[in-house]
């Protein structure tokens, strides 16, 4: 199976084109205020619709009311919300709507975090896997890939510190359903997109992809 790819924090319409024509999977926007790469509703809007129908539009969101998640999720036309901050089972639940995918962002600063998370968010469609910091919201570093077990009973997406020059380690490690970026490939301005990182890391997940197709099974 191959490795699905989101780019995430997403603030222009030209980079998310450009994202699109690479191959990408899913392209993210952040809602969380405090971020560098916050958008509000009306930009989110204008950006989801530039994308095309094979690109799922995931929206970052951390500690938001439920009924904000929901409106936002409608208004912009979401097709997964993924919760980042504390928010409990029952409030990642009732944040949603009716039939609405969801993924539970874990900042990773123990194995037995996940291990915990496996067990509490059951109902997610995956878990995603990020470093610890005291902020929220994704911090652009890495964590520790051994504390991942190789069986896990939800899919598992790849994020934390994630750039071309790491990507097709990670892969190799961990094997995940998918990997995420956002500060990795962007350029000198937060909000924007560096083309060629962006390009170099796409073409490092098939050449991870590729690579492991030819490993030899046991």
């Amino acid at each position: 199976m191959r490795t699905r790819i989101k780019f995430c924090g997403f603030t222009d319409a030209g980079d998310l084109r450009d994202a699109a024509a690479l191959g990408i999977d899913a392209a993210g926007f952040v809602f969380y205020r405090k971020s560098p790469r916050h958008v509000d509703e009306d930009v989110a809007a204008a950006l989801r619709r530039a994308l095309p129908s094979w690109v799922s539009a995931v929206g970052l969101f951390v500690d938001e009311e439920p009924d904000e998640v929901r409106r936002l999720a409608s208004r912009v036309g979401l097709d997964v919300v993924q919760f980042h901050g504390d928010e409990s089972p029952d409030r990642c639940r009732a944040s949603v709507p009716e039939g609405l995918p969801w993924w539970r962002a874990v900042r990773m600063r123990s194995p037995g975090v996940l291990l915990e998370s496996f067990d509490r968010f059951g109902e997610a469609e995956a878990l995603l896997l990020d470093s610890f910091s005291h902020g929220y919201g994704g911090s652009g570093t890495g964590f520790d890939w051994s504390w991942i077990p190789a069986q896990r009973p939800l899919p598992i997406v790849l994020s934390g510190g994630l750039t071309p020059d790491n990507v097709a380690d990670a892969i190799a490690s961990v094997r995940p359903s998918a990997v995420d970026v956002s500060s990795g490939i962007q350029s000198d301005d937060p909000r924007r997109k560096a083309h060629a990182r962006m390009e170099r890391f796409v073409a490092e997940v098939l050449r991870a992809d590729a690579k492991l197709c030819q490993t030899p099974t046991r």
